[in-house]
C-alpha cells in the first residue's frame, strides 16, 4: 500500500478539469495518473485484470508484438543493486545439524569455490539472467552467507553436507544458489514484468478517447513570422470550444489575453497558475495551456498545438507527442517547421488519420547581410545582439551603455513579468532604448520590433539525449528560429536583416542558414506514474532513481520513438532520497521544473520536500522566513541571480500548491510577493550596467594590486561593503559574485599559484570578462592610480609607521 490515495494528492480542482494527476503534474504520458486514483498498488499489480484501460492495449499488442520476431534487447545490469540477504533465525536451533551432522565451513568453503569455477554454472546463471556481473555478486553474497551464519536452511545445510561427504554432485547447490540469488536481485523473479511494463512500442494505444474519434489533422508549415499560428488560432476563436498547447507560459499567456480580448472567454492553465475568467471558477469552453499541462481526456471541437518541432527536444519532446496523439479533438491544428510535416504524417499513419498540410511563406523578406557589426560603434535603433551566455549580455550591456546608448537586456532566468517589460521599453517608440542584447530566449513567446539580429558568437551549449552536455554550432532550425525575429510583421521594420559579430563568423552564419532544416525523424517518450508505481510493487528496496535507470534499461520503443532525458528526475530524486516520502509524493516533487544549477532553488527544494514529510503545512510565514522576505533591491550582479533563484523558489512554491493544496495553502499572498519581486528584479534589470560595475569593482578590490604580493591564504582583501547592500545572510561579495572560487591554502594554493595563470586571466578564461572589458578596467584602473599618486599628501619616500602598516 502506498500510503494516501489520488485524491488526497490531487486538488479537486485539477480532477474537474479533466486533466488527470497526470496532467495537473505537467508529466506523464495517457491516462497518466489519473487512471488508478483511489486504488493501491495491490490492485494494479496484475497487468490484465485490475490495470486501468490506458497501458493494456500496448501491453497486449507489444507482448504480441515481440513474439512474432522482435529482438529482447538485454538489460544493463550494472543498474541492479544487490540487497542484502534476510536472515530469518530458526526459532528451534539448527535443525539442519540435528538431522545430519555439523557442516565443516573449510570443506564447505572448498565447494563453493569449485561451484563458482563451474562453466556449466555459470551458463545456467545467465540462462537464468545471471551475466557474469551477477553471477559473481550473487556468489559472493552466497557465500558469505553459507560462512557466516550459524543456521542454514535445513535443505540447504543437508545438501552441503551431502556433497562433503560425497553423496553429492556440486551442481546440486545450483537451485540453492538461484534462491539466494533471487533474494538479492528480485528483478530476476519479475524480468517478464518489468520488460512489459517499460514496453513503450505503439504509444497510440495509449489514448482510447483519441483513438474512439476520427480526428482531422491539419498542419500549418512554414518558417518564423509567416502568420501560420495566426490562421490557427483564427479557427481556435470561432469554435464552440477549443485548447491552445504552447511550449512558454508567455505565448499561453498572450493567447489567453488575445482571446478574452476577442470575446472569447478563455482560461489560463500552467504549472504554476490557474485563471478562470468565470467569478465562480467554472471552466470556460477555451482554454490556453502550456503543452505539459494540456488534457488528453476533455472534448474539443478545435486544438492547436504550436511548435511541434519540439517533438524531438532531449527532454520535453514527451509532452508534444501526448498531445500529438492523445488530444480529444475534431481537429487538431499543428503548426511548426516543414521539416515535421513527413514525421508527422508517418505518426498519423498509426492512428489512421490523414493529414492536410497548409504552406505559408514568410510575410516580410529576411536578408543576411554581406558584412559583420565587428565593433559595437556600428550599432543602430532596432539592433538586437544575440548571445549564449548570461556573462557576454553582461559584458555587452556595459560597453552598450559606455557609448551612451541604452540596452534592453532578456535572457531565459528572468522572469516572464521582467521579459515583458523589457520588451515594451524596447518596442516603445518613444523610449531611448533602441538596443536589445538577448540570448535565444527571444526566438519564443516574445513579438519584438528588431530590425537587425547580430550573432556574437554561433556556439551554443546544448544537453544531448544522453544528459551529456555539448558546445556546438547552432543548427539551422535555431538559426532562423532566432532570425527570423528580424523584420516582423505588424513592427515598424518591413523587413529583416541578420549578420554576425565577427567577421569570421559571417560565412559560417551563410552557410547555416543556406542548408536545408535537418527532417524531424524521432518523437519524445516519458515513462508515466503508473509504469513507474508498478515498478515499485516488483522492486519495493530500489530508489526512485534507480527504478528509473532499470525502467530505462529495460524499455522498447518503435524507430519512431526515443525515451526522453530523465536526468533532471533523477537528480532530484537522488537529493529527496533520504527524506521519507510515499511513492506518489516523491514521484511529484521529482517532476517539479527547477533550475538544478541554482543552488538557492535546490536547498529549497529539498526543505520543502522536508516539510512536506512531517506533515507540516509550509505556510506563508514559513516560505518569508526561508527566503528572507522582504528583500531589498540588487546592489550588483550576485544580488540580482539571488533574486531570479528566489522568484524560482515562488515558483516551485505555487506550482507545488496546485499539487498539495492542502500543504502549500497561502498561494493568494505568495503571488503578491512574486509579483512585487518580479517588479524588484524590473529595477535591477534597468540598472544592469550599475551593478557589473559594482561587481567588477568588487572583483579589482580583491585581485593583488601591482607590486603586492598574491593572496595564498584563499581569502579576499577587506572591502568596504555598504550595509544596505547586504539583504541576506552570507552573501559573497568580490570575486565570488561572478563565480571565481579562491584556491586552497597552503602548499597546495602555493603550487595551484605558480602554475595557474593570473587572475584577470582567469576571469577572461572562464568567461567572467571579455579581453575589451578587461583592458577597459585596466585603464580605469592606472588612471585611479594615477590621480591617487597626484593628489598624496605626504612623500611617498617617509617612512610608513609601524602601526600604520597595511595587513597583507
Amino acid at each position: 500500500m502506498w500510503g494516501r490515495g489520488l485524491r488526497e494528492l490531487v486538488p479537486a480542482r485539477s480532477l474537474s478539469l479533466g486533466l488527470g494527476l497526470g496532467q495537473s503534474l505537467g508529466l506523464g504520458l495517457g491516462r497518466s495518473l489519473g487512471s488508478v486514483h483511489g486504488r493501491s498498488l495491490g490492485s494494479v499489480r496484475g497487468l490484465g485484470r485490475s490495470r486501468s484501460r490506458s497501458l493494456v492495449p500496448s501491453l497486449t499488442l507489444s507482448t504480441t508484438h515481440r513474439a512474432v520476431g522482435s529482438t529482447v534487447r538485454p538489460p544493463d545490469t550494472s543498474l541492479f543493486v544487490p540487497l542484502t540477504a534476510r536472515v530469518r533465525p530458526a526459532p528451534e536451533g539448527n535443525v539442519g545439524a540435528e538431522l545430519s551432522q555439523s557442516l565443516n565451513k573449510n570443506d564447505a568453503l572448498k565447494i563453493l569455490n569449485k561451484f563458482y569455477k563451474r562453466k556449466e554454472m555459470q551458463r545456467l546463471g545467465n540462462e537464468s539472467g545471471l551475466d557474469a556481473r551477477l553471477f559473481h555478486q550473487a556468489f559472493i553474497s552466497f557465500r558469505k552467507y553459507v560462512m557466516e551464519v550459524d543456521s542454514l536452511s535445513v535443505d540447504l545445510h543437508i545438501i552441503l553436507n551431502d556433497i562433503c561427504c560425497g553423496a553429492g554432485h556440486v551442481d546440486d547447490l545450483f537451485p540453492y544458489f538461484m534462491r539466494h540469488a533471487k533474494q538479492i536481485f528480485p528483478m530476476l523473479d519479475c524480468m517478464e514484468d518489468l520488460r512489459k511494463i517499460s514496453d513503450l512500442r505503439l504509444p497510440a494505444n495509449w489514448y482510447p478517447e483519441a483513438r474512439a474519434i476520427q480526428r482531422k489533422i491539419i498542419f500549418h508549415a512554414g518558417p518564423t513570422n509567416s502568420g501560420k499560428t495566426h490562421r490557427a488560432i483564427q479557427s481556435f476563436l470561432a469554435a464552440k470550444s477549443g485548447v491552445y498547447c504552447g511550449p512558454l507560459k508567455l505565448l499561453a499567456h498572450e493567447i489567453y489575453q488575445k482571446s478574452n480580448d476577442a470575446g472569447v472567454p478563455c482560461d489560463l492553465v500552467t504549472g504554476e497558475e490557474r485563471t478562470f475568467v468565470a467569478p465562480d471558477g467554472t471552466q470556460s469552453t477555451h482554454v490556453a495551456c502550456t503543452i505539459e499541462m494540456s488534457s488528453v481526456t476533455t472534448p474539443y471541437e478545435i486544438a492547436v498545438i504550436d511548435e511541434i518541432q519540439m517533438i524531438r527536444d532531449p527532454s520535453r519532446g514527451w509532452a508534444w507527442t501526448r498531445a500529438l496523439l492523445g488530444l480529444c479533438a475534431e481537429e487538431i491544428h499543428i503548426c511548426g517547421e516543414a521539416a515535421a510535416i513527413n514525421f508527422v504524417t508517418e505518426l498519423m499513419y498509426d492512428t489512421g488519420e490523414e493529414v492536410e498540410v497548409e504552406m505559408y511563406e514568410r510575410l516580410t523578406p529576411l536578408t543576411v547581410l554581406d558584412s559583420a557589426l565587428e565593433s559595437l560603434d556600428n550599432l543602430r535603433p532596432g539592433d538586437c545582439i544575440v548571445c549564449f551566455s548570461k556573462n557576454d549580455i553582461y559584458s555587452l550591456s556595459r560597453q552598450i551603455e559606455a557609448r551612451g546608448l541604452e540596452c534592453a537586456v532578456i535572457y531565459g532566468s528572468l522572469p516572464p513579468g521582467t521579459k515583458l517589460a523589457q520588451a515594451k521599453k524596447f518596442n516603445d517608440p518613444d523610449d531611448p532604448c533602441k538596443i536589445m542584447v538577448a540570448t535565444d530566449a527571444i526566438g519564443m513567446g516574445l513579438n519584438l520590433s528588431i530590425k537587425r539580429i547580430i550573432f556574437n558568437s554561433l556556439m551554443k551549449p546544448s544537453v544531448n539525449e544522453k544528459g551529456e552536455k555539448e558546445m556546438d554550432r547552432i543548427t539551422t532550425s535555431q538559426a532562423l528560429q532566432i532570425s527570423g525575429r528580424a523584420g516582423r510583421f505588424s513592427t515598424v521594420f518591413t523587413e529583416g536583416e541578420v549578420t554576425t559579430m565577427n567577421r569570421a563568423d559571417l560565412p559560417v552564419l551563410q552557410e547555416i542558414l543556406s542548408q536545408p532544416v535537418d527532417p524531424i525523424e524521432v518523437a519524445g517518450l516519458h515513462p508515466t506514474a503508473d509504469q513507474i508505481e508498478m515498478f515499485a510493487y516488483q522492486l519495493p528496496e530500489a530508489t526512485l532513481s534507480n527504478l528509473l535507470d532499470i525502467f530505462v534499461s529495460l524499455s522498447q520503443v518503435d524507430g519512431l520513438y526515443f525515451v526522453c532525458n530523465i536526468d533532471d528526475f533523477k537528480f532530484l530524486a537522488d537529493m529527496i532520497q533520504h527524506i521519507p516520502l510515499n511513492l506518489r509524493a516523491r514521484y511529484v516533487f521529482c517532476t517539479a521544473p527547477i533550475n538544478k544549477k541554482q543552488p538557492f532553488v535546490c536547498t529549497s527544494f529539498l526543505k520543502f520536500a522536508r516539510q512536506f514529510s512531517r506533515n507540516e503545512p509550509l505556510t506563508f510565514d514559513w516560505l518569508c522566513r526561508h527566503v528572507n522576505w522582504p528583500l531589498m533591491a540588487p546592489q550588483n550582479i550576485k544580488d540580482l541571480v539571488h533574486l531570479e533563484a528566489v522568484h524560482d523558489v515562488l515558483d516551485l512554491y505555487l506550482w507545488l500548491s496546485y499539487r498539495f493544496m492542502d500543504m502549500f495553502p497561502d498561494v493568494s499572498l505568495v503571488r503578491d510577493i512574486q509579483t512585487e519581486l518580479d517588479s524588484t528584479i524590473q529595477v535591477g534589470v534597468k540598472n544592469i550596467t550599475r551593478l557589473i560595475r559594482a561587481s567588477d569593482a568588487a572583483v579589482l578590490a580583491a585581485a593583488p594590486r601591482p607590486g603586492e604580493p598574491p593572496n595564498h591564504a584563499g581569502g579576499r582583501r577587506k572591502t568596504k561593503i555598504h550595509a544596505e547592500s547586504i539583504a541576506t545572510p552570507r552573501r559573497l561579495r568580490g570575486s565570488k559574485a561572478l563565480g571565481y572560487k579562491p584556491v586552497a591554502s597552503g602548499a597546495d594554493a602555493d603550487e595551484a599559484e605558480a602554475a595557474a595563470a593570473s587572475l584577470s586571466a582567469r576571469l577572461v578564461h572562464e568567461g567572467h570578462l571579455t579581453a575589451e572589458l578587461l583592458q577597459q578596467l585596466q585603464e580605469e584602473w592606472s588612471a585611479c592610480q594615477a590621480h591617487r599618486r597626484d593628489t598624496a599628501a605626504q612623500p611617498s619616500s617617509k617612512p610608513t609607521p609601524k602601526g600604520s602598516r597595511k595587513k597583507k
